[in-house]
């Protein structure tokens, strides 16, 4: 971990966090934004002018209402790694990557509609504490890609990764149950190649089993995302290559 620390977690004097002292002023101007509306309900037989006035003021109230609300949630929806520390069972990657798996997962747009499901064969192998993830994808329509993940110690319970189709190095942090993994995917298309930040997030649920979610985003919005099972084959035997 680099030790930095959530700025959405930093407690301040009053002993709430940044993110709960946002969450109560959203609520304290809805509830003003409430009291404003009654009181614009009551005064509807004033004079038109007046009244004119008092509609511009409550779109402009409204506005900053949703202003705030988006900002809100922008900050609350903010998590940590660090989060799962105390969770169980403990992801330990060089303990659950190790050896024969397989995944099942789908593809979903931006709509959140899945227009895609694979499987996966992967095999992980490590040597001196750097890891090898080799994943090969079946799709539905018959693709087939192909994946191998390096993953070298970056310092205490951090990993970078690359991989061929990976731009630069992501890095891979792990506490309790969970692994978040943030990297840059180069996407091949016919006319050119796309970059695509993803935001991998892995959780593991049982000793040989692991959820993974990976949101993808391009110029900060969401354009997709990926849902998949992780299950480890301890009774198969994996072709790691000897030291």
């Amino acid at each position: 971990m680099t030790g930095a620390e959530d700025p959405t977690l930093i407690s301040t004097r009053t002993g709430y966090t940044l993110c709960q002292l946002v969450c109560l002023v959203m609520r304290l101007a809805l509830t003003n934004n409430r009291y404003r509306l009654a009181a614009e309900n009551h005064s509807k037989k004033r004079a038109s002018g007046a009244h004119r006035d008092s509609r511009r003021l409550g779109v402009s109230s409204r506005g900053f209402v949703l202003f705030g609300v988006i900002i809100g949630l922008t900050a609350c929806e903010s998590t940590s790694v660090n989060d799962y520390q105390a969770r169980e069972p403990a992801f330990a990657p060089e303990g659950f990557f190790n050896g024969a798996l397989t995944a099942h997962g789908v593809v979903k747009d931006f709509s959140g509609t899945a227009i895609r499901h694979f499987s996966a064969d992967i095999v992980g192998c490590w040597s001196e504490g750097v890891g090898t993830l080799d994943e090969d994808f079946v799709f539905d329509d018959g693709e087939q890609q192909k994946r191998i993940w390096t993953l070298t110690p970056n310092g205490s319970q951090s990993y970078s990764g690359t991989a061929g189709d990976v731009v630069g190095e992501g890095i891979a942090r792990w506490q309790g149950n969970a692994m978040f993994l943030d990297y840059t995917l180069r996407i091949e298309l016919e006319d050119g190649s796309i970059d695509v930040k993803i935001d991998d997030r892995m959780y593991r649920v049982s000793d040989n089993v692991v959820i993974n979610e990976s949101k993808m985003r391009k110029f900060g919005f969401g354009v997709g995302e990926i849902l998949l099972t992780i299950i480890r084959q301890p009774d198969q035997v994996a072709d790691c290559p000897r030291a």
